[in-house]
């Protein structure tokens, strides 16, 4: 098959999201409350989250129907189109075959709307009027915004304040669609003054805008919580990537070998890789599945498996997760989306049973392995995407070393033309390279809950 471009037509959208639970030889430990340390219940989270999506984050179904209101407004942008990257294979002469599926098509420019969409719908229907969330480098907070304006109702966004400044065009986009956006740690809950106390210069981090949004959302009984990664709904609904891409591949008469997506709290991994892991987990599929982190939030290749809390002032249920410590404050590094101090507690468990793979890159080499992208493939990969590809162009290069021609697949999760300053300071030397020291780390575990 010659053509670069493979479709699906809008018939062959799925209608019903993949659910790795079903599969899964071990679950997660279940979450736990924060005060108690018990097993969290429906009437725990009822207070920020809507029953549907409750009954999805503890569902063994290996298949859940996409309401039709959905599937509707998923056709704006999908199914999504998957590429094969001749121009990038000549390129690095690799006799590997390269494909990428593209997310940056959405409306809001990356896969976060697969689950921002539904999301918004479960909550409308539940007779939700307000949804608070956070954003890192300001994708989620975008496609949540969309998502609440086509089911109107309002959106606050706190956004991580280093991604606030560094990313305006973000906080615009997001104030279009009617979103109020805050920066992070703010002023406007008791956890943010708190934080701003202890460090008035905090350059915020996911742990703390989860804090706040929780707090805003716990806070008023018109408004749940909405959370764009780690999560096991969150995984479900992006599982429409990996199921698309698959009956993409078909139709070349293609499987990968390899499946690769960046990975901060899991859900762009989790959508491209969650369907090939059903098949190895099932028909015994020799397909790798690697997760790219980055070296200065090494959260799978550095941190611990085990319980924590999913945000840094300790207010959300304790999650069973890969962690660097709840107060583990991230460099300010052009990838915002990738600086979460933990990792979806479903990564993680198939991680630690050894079912899927991660490696950590630095900023540098994944900027050049973005801009080598952008100049044979045209499109202007963003910074969380350009791990995905730096690791893409690494198994490439290994595939020319020993003369195999391997088939790899990766998730190029969004696009990057609202991160030109990140591009500006490549461009013009600025950007460094940090490995997070493992004595921050071990210093950062000492503060784990204790739950036993």
């Amino acid at each position: 098959m010659s053509e670069t471009k493979i479709l699906l037509s809008e018939k062959e959208m799925p209608t019903s999201w993949y659910n790795v639970m079903a599969d899964m030889p071990n679950l997660p430990k279940p979450p736990l409350h924060p005060a108690t340390k018990q097993p969290v219940g429906p009437q725990d989270l009822g207070a920020i989250f809507p029953m549907e999506l409750i009954k999805q984050e503890v569902s063994t179904d290996r298949w859940i129907e996409i309401p039709e209101e959905v599937q509707e407004i998923y056709k704006l942008w999908r199914p999504s189109p998957l590429y094969r990257a001749y121009r990038l294979e000549k390129a690095l002469d690799t006799p590997a075959k390269i494909y990428y599926k593209y997310e940056g098509v959405s409306p809001a420019g990356s896969h976060k709307p697969n689950t921002a969409i539904p999301q918004a719908y479960y909550n409308k229907q539940a007779g939700i009027k307000r949804l608070a969330t956070e954003t890192g480098a300001g994708q989620w907070g975008s496609a949540l915004s969309i998502a609440c304006k086509f089911f109107d109702m309002e959106c606050v966004v706190y956004m991580v304040k280093v991604s606030y400044h560094q990313k305006p065009y973000r906080r615009i986009f997001m104030q279009t669609y009617g979103a109020s956006v805050i920066p992070s740690p703010s002023n406007l809950t008791e956890c943010g003054r708190k934080m701003l106390a202890d460090n008035p210069e905090s350059l915020g981090s996911l742990g703390m805008a989860i804090s706040e949004a929780v707090e805003d959302a716990a806070g008023r009984d018109d408004t749940n919580y909405s959370l764009g990664s780690v999560l096991n709904h969150v995984m479900i609904h992006q599982s429409v990537i990996g199921l698309e891409a698959k009956a993409q591949l078909a139709k070349a008469d293609d499987y990968p070998d390899v499946v690769i997506g960046c990975c901060g709290g899991g859900s762009n991994f989790a959508g491209i890789a969650f369907p090939f892991v059903h098949d190895k987990l099932t028909k015994g599929a020799k397909v790798r599945a690697i997760a790219s982190e980055p070296a200065a939030c090494p959260t799978l290749t550095k941190g611990k498996f085990t319980y924590d809390y999913g945000d840094t002032a300790g207010i959300v249920p304790i999650l069973n997760m890969y962690t660097l410590g709840h107060d583990f404050m991230p460099p300010g590094i052009h990838a915002g989306g990738l600086r979460y101090h933990g990792d979806s507690p479903l990564v993680s468990r198939l991680y630690h049973d050894g079912i899927i793979e991660a490696e950590a890159r630095a900023q540098r080499p994944c900027f050049e392995a973005a801009v080598m992208f952008a100049q044979n493939e045209g499109i202007l990969p963003a910074p969380e995407s350009s791990h995905a590809i730096r690791l893409a162009v690494d198994e490439a290069l290994k595939c020319k070393e020993a003369g195999e021609a391997k088939t790899i697949l990766f998730c190029l999760s969004g696009n990057g033309y609202l991160d030109l300053p990140s591009y500006d300071a490549y461009i013009g030397g600025k950007l460094e390279d940090y490995e997070y020291p493992e004595s921050l780390i071990e210093e950062s575990l000492k503060k784990l809950p204790v739950t036993e």
